[in-house]
């Protein structure tokens, strides 16, 4: 089944509301998700985001790179 983006988007902010208020299950329309910890919430809106950004055409980021000085 293919997702449009704006449902996408939809199922995106309704999990993140859902964890910010402490909710652990989402309903989309007729279906209902039931999250057993925090880590499995954070998993789901991380594999949302990536989905998103792919339908955008935005690539991952794969490297991070730090830069700090010791102030002297």
């Amino acid at each position: 089944m293919a997702e449009t983006l704006e449902a996408l988007q939809t199922r995106l902010d309704k999990l993140r509301d859902a964890r910010e208020c402490g909710i652990r299950s989402v309903r989309y329309g007729e279906d209902e998700v039931a999250y057993k910890s925090d880590a499995e919430m954070a998993g789901a809106i991380d594999a949302l985001e990536r989905r998103i950004a792919a339908l955008q055409g935005r690539k991952p980021v794969r490297t991070v790179y730090i830069n700090s000085t010791k102030g002297l």
